[in-house]
């Protein structure tokens, strides 16, 4: 079937479309990802937005229910060069293409993947439609332009659980490597505050010997305390995050009271609840080969990264607050710690779903200042030294 892609800069792409039968808006972002577009497609991140694959040959391996990082895919749309008309794996259970249709959600191939994302680069992500039951693209650019914004708006709302729920199982042996899993330790009661949580972010959080409660984005600082946590871990999520006010001053609350590692999200509404600011990025960063500085020892970390909006470097503030990681593409700020409380964050996925196994030791890191109980002379989290 014919498909469409229009940007609401007035660009406009024909191809054929796959998946679902639908019209669909969203903010047009690519990923630089070789593998790993089911984990991409499954992560609550990706909320709002219509995903283009840099990679040009995507499908081949299929789907399985293995690599799910949620319930259901999130992405709105789906942008490929070329669909691969085979799939083989062992595991594959099912197509990409039927996939797409089981969820409703359309996809577009044979479109100029490159041209697109050269654009997104030059001009910034953009505003879009995706549609595979229009006749022709009359009016798709304007309904573009009238689509909402994902800037100001609490996506996380709808990605989050519902109510709570625990999650406490043997790690597969595929997600035991950095080392053997903490089966044999004592298990940490850890509450994950629910913003779009990744299934390998709590696969990972099990490994390192952590017992998990999962809470809904909206659980009070009061109502996550009742239940005498050792630690507290903010997940990833979708979207804008100074409009998820209700999480920074949940954070805000827990400081100083409860060990908080965050990521992604997380990383920005603990900044944000520190006193810093954030603000979108012109096109983001999304893929598995994003390059890291750990500012302590100055190793660098190939990172998996999914964020349009950033921590601002220059608001962070002096004293207590210690920047740990800086992005080596364009020096954005990638990581912090406190220094009075126990509390650190990074921007990227150490959970490496999909990517690399770099940054794997940021959960050890994790257990290792709820080990140690209190907030003086915590390690720094990317080093594992005492701070003075």
């Amino acid at each position: 079937m014919k498909a469409y892609l229009a940007l609401e800069d007035g660009l406009v792409f024909e191809g054929k479309g796959f998946g679902a039968a639908a019209e669909i808006f969203g903010e047009v972002v690519f990923n630089t990802s070789l593998t790993g577009y089911q984990e991409i497609l499954t992560d609550p991140s990706y909320k709002g937005q219509i995903v283009a694959m840099t990679y040009p040959h995507i499908g081949n391996y299929g789907i399985n229910p293995d690599d799910e990082e949620s319930l259901h895919p999130w992405a709105e749309g789906f942008i490929v060069r070329e669909l691969s008309p085979v799939v083989s794996n062992y595991r594959s259970k099912e197509s990409l293409d039927a996939y797409l249709k089981r969820h409703n959600i359309p996809g577009i191939q044979e479109i100029d993947t490159r041209k697109l994302v050269n654009h997104l680069r030059d001009h910034g992500a953009k505003k879009g439609i995706l549609t595979t039951v229009a006749e022709s693209p009359a009016g798709l650019v304007e309904k573009a332009k009238s689509s909402p914004s994902i800037v100001g708006i609490d996506l996380v709302q709808y990605v989050s659980c519902k109510k709570a729920y625990d999650y406490d199982q043997k790690p597969l042996e595929e997600f035991s490597w950095g080392g053997p899993a903490a089966q044999d330790a004592v298990k940490k009661k850890v509450i994950a505050v629910d913003c779009g949580i990744k299934t390998n972010i709590l696969k990972k959080l099990n490994q390192h010997g952590f017992k998990v409660r999962v809470v809904p984005a909206a659980t009070t600082a009061e109502e996550i305390l009742k239940e005498k946590p050792d630690g507290v871990f903010l997940s990833n999520g979708p979207g804008d995050p100074a409009a998820v006010t209700y999480t920074i001053e949940t954070v805000r609350k827990l400081l100083g009271k409860v060990p908080v590692f965050g990521i992604c999200l997380g990383h920005q509404i603990l900044c944000l609840a520190l006193g810093a600011t954030t603000s979108k990025l012109k096109f983001g960063h999304r893929g598995g080969n994003h390059p890291v500085m750990d500012l302590a020892t100055r190793k660098i970390e190939i990172t998996s990264q999914n964020h349009g909006f950033v921590v601002d470097l220059d608001t962070i503030p002096e004293g207590d607050v210690e920047v740990t990681h800086i992005n080596l593409n364009d020096k954005t700020l990638e990581g912090v710690r406190h220094r009075k409380y126990p509390a650190f964050s990074v921007q990227y996925h150490p959970e490496n779903s999909p990517g690399p196994h770099d940054s794997d030791y940021l959960f050890a890191r994790f257990r290792e200042m709820i080990d140690r109980g209190s907030s003086a002379g915590q390690p720094t989290p990317a080093t594992g030294r005492r701070s003075s």
